[in-house]
This record gives C-alpha cells, sequence and structure tokens, in this order.
C-alpha cells in the first residue's frame, strides 16, 4: 500500500501560482512514477502531469504545457506541481497518483481543491 496525502490547493486569482505537493508513505517512493490528475464535476478525471521514477522524465497534458512544472524529491518521498499563469478553467480537485508500471497497480490520493477566479 502507498498513502498519498495532498497539500497546497486554495483560491487564486487568474494569472496566479499555486505549488500543490504530496507526500506518500508506506512503500518505496523511488518505484513509482508520480502524476497529477485533476476533475471537475460531472468530467472524467483528466491527465495533468507525470514524472517517471529516476530519471526525471516528464510529461505534460498540452492544456497546461509551459505553464506547469511537475517535480519529485525521492530522498522527501513528495512530488510536487508548480501552477504558474492559472487560468479558470484550471480549476478542479487535483489528485495525486503513484503508478506501478511492473505490476499495474495505481495509488491515489484523496485530492485538493483548485479554485482560479476570473
Amino acid at each position: 500500500q502507498v498513502q498519498l496525502v495532498e497539500s497546497g490547493g486554495g483560491l487564486v486569482q487568474a494569472g496566479g501560482s499555486l505549488r500543490l505537493s504530496c507526500v506518500a508513505s508506506g512503500r518505496t517512493f523511488s518505484n513509482y512514477a508520480m502524476g497529477w490528475f485533476r476533475q471537475t464535476p460531472g468530467k472524467e478525471r483528466e491527465f495533468v502531469a507525470r514524472v517517471v521514477r529516476n530519471n526525471g522524465i516528464t510529461n505534460y497534458a498540452d492544456s497546461v504545457k509551459g505553464r506547469f512544472t511537475i517535480s519529485r524529491d525521492n530522498a522527501k518521498n513528495t512530488v510536487y506541481l508548480q501552477m504558474n499563469s492559472l487560468k479558470p478553467e484550471d480549476t478542479a480537485v487535483y489528485y495525486c497518483n503513484a503508478h506501478r508500471a511492473a505490476y499495474d497497480i495505481d495509488y491515489w490520493g484523496e485530492g485538493t481543491l483548485v479554485t482560479v477566479s476570473s
């Protein structure tokens, strides 16, 4: 089992910034690809960004490229999502994800709400 706890959500004006954090516990953090997803009411959960286990390769949804940056600190068992130039359409509950490809296992946090006002 992996437990994930997100923090850093809140209310921000359009054009502002927030940094989300996700602390993992329970298993070897470095074995997992870490990602962020988001969801709004009535919509499917959508991919935002991912960072692979050790070599730092990242990928992003087109909608956030150039504005969001994902990073991880394996020593602190933490993954971050720096969100800049926020838009009202970024408003969502953001979920942290831990994925281990070898076993096709996913773990999820409980989410943190980000609200961007226009």
